[in-house]
């Protein structure tokens, strides 16, 4: 099994589409009600390149099986240093490596690019994706209670970063 790390092509929206769409479903990663069309996921991938941002796709005998991306954690000048990722993984392939792989590569690109933070905002639910974020010496920032609702329950941010000089 080897897992193919490249920048995101056009002919990717769908896979991805379909990675974002079962976790708004089914999942508290993405705080989302709505499932996303193919023509509003295209817009975000689009937008994140065009401010020079990547994206990154896994491949797995040409199957894209996850993704990875980062962009703007806020908008004001002085924050152009700190990006905010996302690395996502189909649901049938958890557990395979694919999501480490991906954010190794998110790092060392974000590093490359010259920036200084990354940021995590995780669902205090998912307790695995904090512990794999410490795994890459994200350490905890803080946490917003309440900060999201869905599946009628109150849901808490976990806000952590990685200083990456």
């Amino acid at each position: 099994m080897e897992i193919k790390i490249r920048p995101y092509q056009a002919e990717d929206t769908q896979a991805i589409l379909d990675i974002i769409n079962y976790n708004i479903l089914n999942s508290t990663a993405l705080y989302d009600y709505n499932v996303r069309s193919y023509e509003q996921q295209k817009t975000i991938l689009d937008d994140k390149i065009n401010k020079g941002f990547p994206v990154i796709v896994a491949e797995l005998d040409g199957a894209v099986t996850g993704f990875g991306m980062y962009s703007e954690f806020r908008f004001r000048e002085a924050y152009k240093y700190t990006v905010e990722h996302s690395v996502y993984v189909n649901n049938d392939f958890h557990g395979k490596g694919i999501g480490k792989i991906l954010l190794q590569e998110l790092i060392i690109l974000a590093k490359k690019q010259g920036l200084h933070t990354m940021v995590a905002v995780i669902d205090a639910e998912n307790q695995s994706s904090v512990v794999f974020h410490e795994k890459f010496g994200f350490t905890t920032a803080g946490m917003i209670k309440e900060s999201g609702f869905k599946f009628d329950r109150w849901l808490h941010s976990v806000f952590m970063q990685l200083i990456l000089e």
